[in-house]
């Protein structure tokens, strides 16, 4: 996540501008004593004023982005304790799901890194994320999956995983398929 370091560099930023703000207001005051030129002083106080703006911009830049980590933050919480419950609801059927896939790879005559790779594959992984939790290589992962289509009879990704979830899925009803009955 890249949102701390940039809060981290928005405080960084904000600390030089006050600073600059800061010497050019001594260094203003300075300058009135001396009776310098009011053009002299007017530049300044336009420099001034850009770092006050700047400071300004970047306080209101990490306040929303403090505020975007914490609303992600509560998101990812609800989304961890629904996925939580759904699991506890629904653990018996999961259970059951995961020795029915369990029991077709064996069917299949899958060996145990095939099988592996088939269940990541069912997971949503890509070749390289399997690879990368397998740690070997991407060209392996991806002989596995050719071998594990083969071996299934299928003919890639999307045909594994509606093999899987073909029966899971209940058809969707329509209003007419509702009105007839």
């Amino acid at each position: 996540m890249r949102v701390l370091p940039q809060l981290i560099q928005n405080r960084i930023y904000s600390l030089l501008y006050g600073t600059v703000f800061l010497l050019i207001a001594i260094d203003i005051y300075s300058d009135m004593r001396a009776e310098l030129e009011w053009e002299h002083l007017l530049f300044e106080g336009s420099i001034m004023a850009l770092c006050f703006i700047g400071m300004v911009l970047l306080t209101q830049s990490s306040r929303s982005m403090r505020q975007d980590r914490e609303r992600l933050r509560r998101e990812l919480s609800e989304a961890g304790a629904l996925s939580e419950r759904f699991r506890k609801e629904n653990q018996e059927l999961v259970r059951g799901l995961g020795q029915a896939i369990e029991k077709q790879f064996r069917e299949w005559s899958l060996s145990p890194a095939e099988s592996e790779v088939a269940l990541l594959i069912l997971k949503g992984l890509s070749h390289r994320e399997a690879a990368e939790i397998r740690e070997t290589s991407e060209r392996t992962v991806r002989q596995q999956s050719r071998e594990v289509y083969r071996k299934a009879g299928l003919s890639g990704r999307a045909a594994l995983s509606a093999y899987f979830l073909e029966d899971l899925l209940q058809p969707l009803s329509t209003p007419r398929d509702q009105s007839s009955s």
